[in-house]
């Protein structure tokens, strides 16, 4: 399958014009975005990064999905690893090879190098490279071609001139076949690889990286050039999931979303009343704050129950508790979530904040939220996300993570953890289209719960605190609060 992409042609004359850019899609969510369609057909790319980053798995994506997916096949051709590893290592991705193979809609070989023969053969040579990888090619018909690594093809070559002759020899090859290349190299100690030219002679390089930050590693891609198209220039997130690879392309923020005059109900009448008698914007964002025992957890509970009774696929993701205990706990409020997560209608995901760092949590967030397609999501709470990065690395995060939700027109109910002194902490308040607190008062030895609506725009609204009450029956508001709480 073959994209064209139209360039910028400046003033040429007609007949001095050059031709659009083909492209082919590489199968890999995101990628394509960035890009603007694809890798370039019929030429090289290099993807480059050090060890465990992902270059073989991408690469093999960009194999599998184009014999799958866009009928073209391939010839995949590993100087490293043995083929039946490579199986077994792709497997739990969902790529089987084996099937690919007799389909003839792969071909995978596994050359040997040896350094000896090269030696006691005189010059080097890659003439018995064409003919094996000829012979692959022909047998499927292939359009596409991964060479995994090269670094392994010029290993032991002291002379950079006769590497980078035999590359360009190499290249020029596969294009005059019209072969959709990727070319994976190990990244240099001063360069992005250790030769140093592959990157020149490559029509399109993909940098890809793997670090660790406080003890929190994160993928990120970058696409260094692409010679004739436009392409994102920043480092995205990326992560290796059971899907494969999916890249976000999420750093550039558009403000092009639709706002609906659609309004749906927040599950408790009380607060509905509170809001027009009906409730948030569809596809809104709804802030959610108070201290510790404030009740935040219930209300989001009230508001994906009612999402369940109107039919609508729900996310609730808990960075405090396992999927079980907000479950058990709403019980003693006459909620059951049980039976909408076994209808499939809501789905609980449980993670440590700790266990990733910020990117790989959205990049995981995102995915989700793009397989399932939720109609309502809810966030709790955005606070404990702190501790996988600093206040500003947070905020960035989770504006993403918003822009992305109010893109797809998801209802969005974020909790976080405010007190009276840090009531905006994480500085987002403000980008909310509604905003909420619940606090807790000492009053005689006893506690009082208390509602109130801070903002929400679009409406009328009331602004006055209530009274709250968590009983068997769910969460009650009932009158205002008293003139002496308020003014505390």
């Amino acid at each position: 399958m073959v994209r064209k992409t139209t360039t910028r042609r400046g003033n040429l004359t007609p007949s001095a014009r050059m031709p659009e850019i083909q492209k082919v899609p590489s199968g890999i969510r995101g990628l394509d975005e960035l890009t603007g369609g694809g890798l370039p057909a019929g030429r090289p790319t290099l993807v480059c990064g050090g060890p465990g980053c992902g270059k073989t798995l991408l690469a093999m994506t960009f194999l599998v999905k184009g014999a799958r997916d866009y009928r073209e096949p391939g010839v995949f051709v590993s100087f490293d690893e043995r083929i039946v590893d490579l199986a077994a290592n792709v497997s739990s991705l969902g790529f089987d090879l084996v099937e690919l193979q007799e389909q003839k809609l792969i071909a995978m070989d596994h050359v040997v190098l040896d350094r000896q023969a090269f030696q006691e053969t005189g010059e080097y040579d890659l003439e018995g490279l064409f003919v094996r990888l000829g012979h692959a090619i022909n047998r499927v018909e292939a359009k596409r071609v991964v060479l995994d690594s090269i670094d392994s093809l010029f290993a032991g070559i002291p002379n950079a001139a006769v590497v980078r002759s035999e590359l360009v020899r190499l290249f020029n090859w596969l294009k005059e076949r019209g072969l959709s290349t990727i070319v994976t190299a190990e990244r240099g100690e001063t360069g992005l690889t250790r030769h140093g030219v592959e990157e020149y002679v490559s029509d399109c390089v993909i940098v890809l990286d793997h670090r660790v930050i406080e003890q929190l590693s994160t993928r990120r891609l970058r696409v260094v050039k692409y010679r004739g198209s436009a392409h994102g220039t920043n480092e995205y997130p990326f992560l290796i999931g059971r899907r494969g690879i999916t890249v976000f392309p999420v750093t550039s923020l558009g403000l092009a979303q639709i706002a609906s005059a659609e309004r749906v109900s927040t599950g408790m009448a009380d607060l509905d009343k509170m809001l027009e008698g009906k409730g948030f914007y569809k596809g809104s964002s709804v802030l959610l704050g108070g201290g510790a025992g404030t009740g935040k957890t219930s209300i989001a509970a009230h508001f994906v129950e009612a999402a369940c009774r109107r039919g609508e696929r729900c996310v609730f993701f808990s960075f405090e508790e396992s999927p079980s205990q907000p479950t058990r706990n709403m019980r003693s409020l006459g909620i059951d979530l049980q039976p909408w997560i076994e209808s499939g209608l809501l789905r609980c995901h449980s993670t440590r904040p700790s266990l990733h760092g910020l990117e790989p949590h959205l990049a995981s967030m995102l995915e989700e939220i793009d397989d399932y397609r939720p109609h309502v999501t809810v966030v709790d709470p955005l606070s404990a996300l702190l501790a996988s990065g600093t206040q500003h690395q947070t905020q960035g995060m989770l504006l993403r993570l918003i822009d992305h939700l109010k893109t797809n027109g998801v209802t969005a109910l974020f909790t976080t953890l405010q007190t009276e002194d840090d009531l905006t902490h994480l500085s987002i308040s403000s980008i909310m289209d509604t905003w909420i607190r619940v606090l807790n008062e000492d009053v005689d030895d006893d506690v009082v719960r208390q509602l109130h609506v801070v903002k929400s725009r679009g409406m009328a609204h009331s602004t006055k605190r209530r009274v709250m009450e968590i009983t068997e029956h769910g969460v009650r508001l009932k009158d205002e609060a008293p003139k002496s709480l308020r003014s505390q």
